[in-house]
């Protein structure tokens, strides 16, 4: 059976990146861009770097600055009729994964019509959004080079799974030197949310060698570089490894999708507008111990993609040992304990396990589920 392998057409990484996509972006032709950000951002000075840069190369940019950390199907109609307004020809996404999912659900029904909420699903669009360029501030989410747009459906409080060849941007930036300023948490929370997109890629039933290879390498960066980004992220050399890592792991899972982790974590989002990364972070090992079942041989592999020696071990103690060390990193980066933490209610778990099963991104997930057992991981995490 053919695969496919989508990721943007042009992707600049590594110190003053941003400089240097500044001319792609120039050579393409475009006149009026929508920066779409987030209030924080435009506080540190950050945006208006950016827009100068774009005005230095020509280009007209107006500035959408709602988005909310959890992006909504309001904040995507807000931005789209600020687009409009100005008859923008393109987007630009500035920020981590908000932003950017915001982005695409922008650039998506430009083109398209509609309502966001009509694309929820696996390639439901008939054509390519407005041309989208994607500069990364975060290590973590990847959505500035992949074809995933998670947008909150605030009247369902859900986390709708927008799967679409389409919302691919066609330029990624990953500049380590925008990533320098960004919190303790927030580098913790990003970088395990990257983790949890290799692994998850990896043990996918729709892994192939090029998506193992890309996952493996960015579960050893994550493995390498994650504490020192924490403990000191000014550390320039750490946040560029980072950013190679959480792209690597995009590559990933962009091609071989995800699993019952992102399916869980995006109902915690949607219901308790959660952090993303927090609650990949918190199921991560227990899906793994479900998936142990099916996939121990693949976790193994984890397991020594993180620094464990698995000579000596069965398929079944190199899985225990991976789900071991995924629990001591998270540690080590200050993750909470578990989901009360985080105000889950054991109330809600039937809830948010119903949402869970329906979710696209637990479809290659290596075993599947059924509503008991989604039950009974939530149950674990608590």
């Amino acid at each position: 059976m053919a695969a496919k392998f989508y990721i943007p057409s042009v992707n600049v990484l590594g110190k003053d990146a941003v400089d240097d996509a500044i001319g792609d972006i120039k050579t393409l032709g475009f006149q009026r861009a929508l920066i779409v950000t987030d209030k924080p951002l435009v506080e540190i000075g950050l945006v208006g770097q950016v827009a100068e840069k774009l005005g230095a190369a020509g280009i007209v940019t107006t500035i959408f600055d709602g988005v909310q950390p959890n992006p909504t199907c309001g904040n995507v109609e807000a931005g789209l009729e600020l687009l409009r307004s100005n008859d923008c020809d393109f987007v630009v996404s500035l920020g981590g994964g908000s932003p950017h999912d915001c982005a695409k659900g922008i650039a998506l029904v430009a083109t398209n019509g509609g309502s966001i909420k009509d694309y929820e699903g696996l390639d439901m669009s008939a054509k390519p959004q407005l041309p989208l360029v994607a500069i990364n501030t975060t290590a973590g989410t990847a959505s500035e080079m992949t074809r995933f747009c998670i947008i909150t459906d605030e009247a369902r409080h859900i986390k709708m799974a927008i799967v679409d060849k389409h919302t691919t941007p066609i330029l990624s930036v990953n500049d380590p030197e925008l990533m320098l300023a960004k919190p303790a948490g927030l580098t913790a929370a990003t970088g395990m949310d990257a983790l949890t997109h290799a692994i998850e890629a990896y043990v996918s039933i729709a892994a192939n060698p090029i998506t193992d290879a890309c996952a493996i390498k960015a579960i050893e960066l994550i493995k390498a570089n994650l504490i020192e980004a924490v403990d000191n992220g000014q550390n320039i050399d750490a946040r560029d490894q980072m950013a190679y890592a959480q792209f690597l792991a995009g590559m990933a899972f962009n091609n071989a999708s995800l699993g019952y982790v992102h399916a869980m974590a995006h109902q915690l989002g949607g219901f308790y507008d959660l952090p993303h990364g927090v609650c990949n972070a918190l199921l991560l090992p227990h899906v793994q111990q479900y998936n142990a079942q099916v996939a121990a041989p693949r976790l193994k592999d984890v397991a020594k993609a993180m620094g464990v020696d698995v000579s000596a071990m069965s398929d079944e103690q190199g899985a225990t040992a991976a789900i071991e060390a995924i629990k001591t990193l998270a540690t080590a980066v200050k993750i909470p304990e578990n989901l009360t933490k985080l105000g889950v209610k054991a109330k809600d778990i039937p809830t948010l396990a119903d949402n869970a099963l329906k979710d696209a991104c637990g479809f290659t997930n290596p075993k599947q589920a059924t509503h008991a057992e989604i039950c009974q991981i939530f149950t674990n995490a608590l």
